[in-house]
């Protein structure tokens, strides 16, 4: 045997990471999702109007207040007391949640072409949830800038790709 080529522990690589493991269980959520569409959903004839059907789905086991135009809390990042107004995903984990599932599509064989998550729908509906919730919440989404280090230990990319 060749120890030069092979040493990483098997073991060790048997543990999925963290994203491998999220993706794998969003992959298989959407799914079942699909498959309990009436009629059934084939995930080759997918498209990004199910995604959003999903994403709408998933709104319910939301745990982030979004306040409602009526609400007299509504622009508020810290409101004061208790209202009625709903729960549902934040911004942030639906985004997250679209990057994984662009990602398992394509790892399982979907053409990056037909990719029903990387739709320009998709990209609009999350664009329109992250302005409405910064209203709602009084919270502004503003771009940070990056600061440049002068090292050349800070050349590596940040940039997220979802």
């Amino acid at each position: 045997m060749d120890t030069a080529t092979n040493n990483t522990d098997p073991s060790a690589a048997a543990v999925p990471s963290r994203y491998e493991s999220q993706k794998r269980r969003d992959w298989n959520t959407f799914g079942q999702f699909l498959r309990n569409q009436r009629p059934p959903v084939e995930l080759h004839r997918c498209t990004g109007s199910h995604v959003l059907d999903f994403l709408r789905y998933l709104d319910q086991f939301g745990k982030t207040k979004v306040h409602l135009q009526g609400c007299p809390f509504y622009g508020q990042p810290d409101p004061p007391a208790p209202c009625a107004c709903p729960l549902r995903q934040a911004w942030g984990s639906l985004d997250a949640l679209i990057g994984r599932l662009r990602a398992a599509y394509e790892e399982h064989g979907g053409p990056p072409e037909t990719n029903p998550f990387a739709s320009g729908e998709i990209r609009v509906y999350l664009r329109e949830v992250k302005e409405f919730q910064a209203k709602a919440r009084g919270v502004s989404f503003k771009k940070k800038k990056k600061s440049r280090k002068m090292d050349d230990r800070s050349t590596s990319s940040t940039t997220p790709f979802s």
